[in-house]
């Protein structure tokens, strides 16, 4: 930057604009650390590959003089010093895990595009008065450890450490191997105090893209159930049992699962329903099942809707097995209430895009998100970006970088405003 520009910075920080070329580059650059064949990323929990993306992060922060600390479930925290120490700081973030088939922007946009702002404050030499940092946070997407969002959980004291630590992946590695063998415990405290928490994210649905909105500025979070769920029936030999004699747990979940299809029409289009994950015990060909698991993931805006909605797909669940002659029984895994974020963190975002010239609107989040959490610990908004086709957690998901671009903006203007308040 030319000392002409950074005058004019100094006198006009909304003049500040992020490098668009240097976040896509930075983008592309993390998305070859676990690329997978079809141009998705595959850097689970906690696994080499994830570990590689964290240690090029924090090479890149630490190039900018940031220091770099970690707690003991993992969580990172890139810290860029503000003028007054005291002062609480200003945090922006996501996580840099995947599905095991994922694509290259859930998650990594927000944590790259925090960097980017960082970036942008460096190239005009100058910082806000609160410090502001960059926080990583540990298993977000819940495909190795359940549940997702633990990081953030532990962080806010909604998970004990203890619980976390001892969550295992499907090959019996805890949390708590994970970590030592990938060398990210640490001693940072849990819970320290944030004066706002912002984190940019891809949409992850189709409304932005339709409504031809290059900004969502998001009002909170929509309430998340996921259930387990348990199917016995008999297992029995394929070719000597009677089509009537037969208690199949297989043809019994398919029953059960076209009657919560019906059931989630009585709550659409809000409520939404999914079937994630079925396991039949002890698989084989010729044998009738006679055990299944299965998950199912339950969604809606309204926390009293969300519970009529609970409650209505168990009376389903269980009037299809008496008349199948099965036992059905169903436990909670995780609940994640509706959450509202900070009307002065959404009005700053707000105010941003439309300062910026962006077109944009307000939304709320189907996905969970680790500001869910955090909402719950301080001031919290987050900024979403159109992905095409609402298409996520698929090596397919795509972006446009003049989109990636704007949201840094927008999050650099509203991190800048709340750090200078």
């Amino acid at each position: 930057m030319s000392s002409q520009q950074h005058d004019a910075v100094s006198d006009d920080p909304a003049a500040l604009r992020v490098n668009g070329e240097r976040l896509w580059q930075n983008l592309m650059e993390m998305a070859a650390i676990g690329a997978t064949d079809k141009g998705g990323n595959s850097r689970l929990t906690l696994s080499p590959e994830d570990s590689a993306g964290r240690r090029k992060f924090i090479a890149d922060c630490q190039q900018l003089g940031m220091t770099v600390t970690s707690d003991a479930i993992g969580n990172l925290f890139c810290r860029y010093a503000g003028t007054d120490s005291r002062a609480d700081a200003v945090v922006m973030g996501s996580h840099l895990d995947t599905q095991p088939k994922g694509g290259r922007f859930d998650g990594v946009y927000g944590v790259l595009a925090a960097l980017e702002v960082i970036r942008t404050f460096s190239d005009a030499g100058i910082r806000p008065k609160r410090s502001v940092e960059i926080a990583v946070w540990t298993n977000e997407e819940g495909a190795r450890f359940t549940p997702a969002m633990m990081g953030s959980a532990v962080f806010a004291g909604i998970m004990p450490l203890a619980e976390a630590l001892e969550r295992q992946d499907s090959d019996g590695i805890s949390v708590e191997r994970a970590l030592k063998q990938e060398q990210w415990a640490g001693e940072s405290p849990f819970g320290r105090p944030f004066d706002a928490y912002f984190e940019a994210h891809i949409e992850q649905g189709p409304v932005l893209e339709a409504s031809q909105r290059t900004i969502g500025v998001v009002t909170g979070g929509q309430a998340i159930r996921w259930l387990d769920i348990t199917v016995e029936g008999h297992s029995a030999h394929a070719g000597t049992t009677p089509m009537a004699s037969r208690r199949d747990a297989l043809l019994a979940v398919a029953a059960m699962a076209a009657e919560l299809e019906r059931v989630a029409a009585r709550f659409a289009p809000e409520g939404m329903l999914t079937i994630g994950e079925l396991t039949i015990a002890s698989p084989s060909r010729n044998t009738i099942p006679g055990s299944i698991t299965l998950s199912l993931d339950l969604r809606h805006p309204d926390d009293e809707v969300l519970a009529r909605f609970d409650s209505e797909c168990r009376l389903a669940l269980a009037a299809v097995a008496e008349g199948r002659g099965v036992q059905v029984t169903v436990k909670q895994h995780w609940l994640s209430a509706a959450t509202p974020f900070d009307s002065d963190c959404v009005d700053r975002v707000d105010s941003a895009a439309r300062m910026l010239g962006y077109i944009h609107q307000r939304i709320i989040s189907g996905a969970g998100h680790d500001a869910i959490h955090i909402a719950k610990h301080c001031p919290t908004t987050m900024i979403f970006i159109p992905c095409a086709g609402g298409i996520s957690h698929n090596e397919a998901e795509s972006i446009e970088p003049d989109h990636a671009e704007q949201g840094a903006n927008v999050l650099l203007q509203a991190v800048w405003g709340r750090a200078n308040r």
